[in-house]
């Protein structure tokens, strides 16, 4: 959370009940796991890790009548949970909700994660952790029309390895048993080829303009190292949120912080935004 922003929603806070509430409750959850708060804080986005490091977005819309009118939530995950919420509930109440449905998704995760990291998906940018469903590559050996084609993969979330063969292997082996073929992995160099938006401005391209400099269009061009998280960003929107960071450091032409959505360390070059 940017440092000027938090001291905005101080100022908020003084002004209303509403604003005081949703302060108070911001702070209880903590600063550091929010990640985006709307002018009028009636829009909030928290980051929640799970078990395995992956990082989760969640997104709450308030009504000025809260918290008597219950929150709107929108989140990363193939169903949201079912809302248990009282005129007494808070949002530390619904960030720990939100945990325990995390919880429940672990062995669907792994299964996309390792269908994901091992097989040729089609239009993998469309793919999440959202989308229960893979569409993969089969290869040739299965297929006669010498065009090649692929099979569409549904991940039953509550039973993610649910196969019709042994449920003690693994879910790839599984697959291939089931089909009687080994299916083409995914090659190293394509693993990272897909297109993300950037975690702060949340578009693909920045947009173009001539005081954008060489930077007008381009694409997102910076990726979180944590595998866990692997956020992208423009580094022109990553130099901007690092230099309203007070602990941000500076080396040179080189920044250091921390990433906005799993904290782990980073560095970025000055001199790839704009001039």
């Amino acid at each position: 959370m940017e440092v000027n922003q938090q001291a905005r929603c101080r100022e908020l806070a003084k002004s209303s009940s509403f604003y005081s509430t949703v302060y108070s409750e911001i702070e209880e959850v903590g600063w550091e796991h929010l990640v985006r708060a709307g002018g009028d804080l009636s829009f909030l986005i928290f980051r929640v890790l799970d078990k395995k490091g992956r990082v989760h977005v969640m997104e709450i819309q308030l009504d000025k009548a809260y918290p008597r009118v219950p929150p709107m939530v929108s989140a990363d995950v193939p169903y949201v949970f079912n809302l248990k919420w009282s005129m007494n509930s808070r949002l530390k109440n619904l960030v720990q909700q939100f945990e325990k449905h995390l919880e429940k998704l672990q062995a669907f995760w792994s299964t996309l994660d390792e269908i994901d990291r091992s097989l040729q998906i089609v239009d993998s940018k469309q793919a999440s952790r959202a989308i229960p469903s893979r569409q993969i590559h089969v290869g040739l050996t299965i297929c006669y029309s010498g065009n090649g084609c692929f099979i569409i993969l549904f991940i039953d979330n509550n039973d993610p390895r649910s196969l019709p063969e042994e449920r003690d292997k693994a879910f790839l082996e599984n697959l291939e048993c089931l089909l009687n073929t080994q299916l083409p992995r995914l090659a190293d160099a394509e693993t990272n080829n897909h297109l993300d938006e950037c975690g702060i401005c949340y578009a693909q391209y920045l947009p173009i303009g001539d005081e954008l400099g060489p930077q007008t269009g381009s694409a997102t061009d910076y990726t979180c190292e944590n595998n866990s998280c692997s956020k992208a960003f423009h580094s022109m929107c990553l130099v901007d949120w690092l230099r309203s960071i007070t602990t941000t450091r500076q080396s040179f032409n080189v920044l250091f912080g921390n990433c906005p959505y799993c904290s782990e360390p980073i560095a970025v070059k000055i001199n790839a935004t704009k001039n």
